[in-house]
């Protein structure tokens, strides 16, 4: 059995305060860092800066799937390629009245973001490092072979079917202008 090839990371998200009636805070992803094992492997809180409250989530493996190779082939095809994250914020507050947001899932995959995104799941982006998309680029280029483009059948070549769905006639004498009738009479 061979072993896909994975990255670990750590996700770095960010609450900040913000001047809004409803809500009083506003959870965003801040970073998506190689894994350190200094980092540990549970959530722990950051010394706060200027912007806000900043927690730290270890323990994120990242595999490459070659059946997902499409998926990589365009976030690397994008403008910017990224880190796709996808978070929830939790149920329960925590003692200072902020529910945490924790990441869910982190991965390279269009198709993966897509999903989410379709499922109206909570996912945010960040570029990815230069040597991350390195071996993204060698993966790609070893395991995506685009599908062959299928010639479209016109439609002129399709069959005709009335209202009801059964095979229409199709007439095939000229009904006006042709060489056997007299129009100009």
């Amino acid at each position: 059995m061979t072993e896909r090839p994975h990255t670990d990371v750590a996700v770095i998200m960010r609450c900040e305060r913000i001047d809004h009636r409803w809500q009083v805070w506003r959870w965003s992803l801040a970073e998506v860092l190689q894994h350190d094992p200094a980092f540990g492997t549970q959530p722990r809180r950051l010394p706060d800066d200027a912007r806000g409250q900043r927690w730290l989530f270890p323990g994120f493996l990242v595999e490459l799937f070659r059946d997902d190779a499409e998926g990589y082939y365009l976030n690397l095809c994008s403008p910017a390629p990224c880190w796709f994250v996808l978070w929830r914020p939790d149920e329960d507050p925590g003692a200072d009245g902020v529910a945490l947001a924790r990441p869910v899932q982190v991965s390279l995959s269009y198709h993966d973001a897509g999903r989410w995104l379709d499922a109206q799941e909570t996912v945010e982006q960040l570029p990815a490092a230069p040597e991350v998309l390195q071996v993204l680029r060698a993966f790609v280029a070893a395991h995506y072979r685009p599908e062959p483009r299928r010639r479209k059948r016109p439609d002129s070549f399709r069959a005709l079917h009335d209202r009801f769905g059964n095979s229409a006639p199709v007439p095939t004498q000229g009904q006006g202008g042709g060489a056997g009738g007299d129009d100009h009479a």
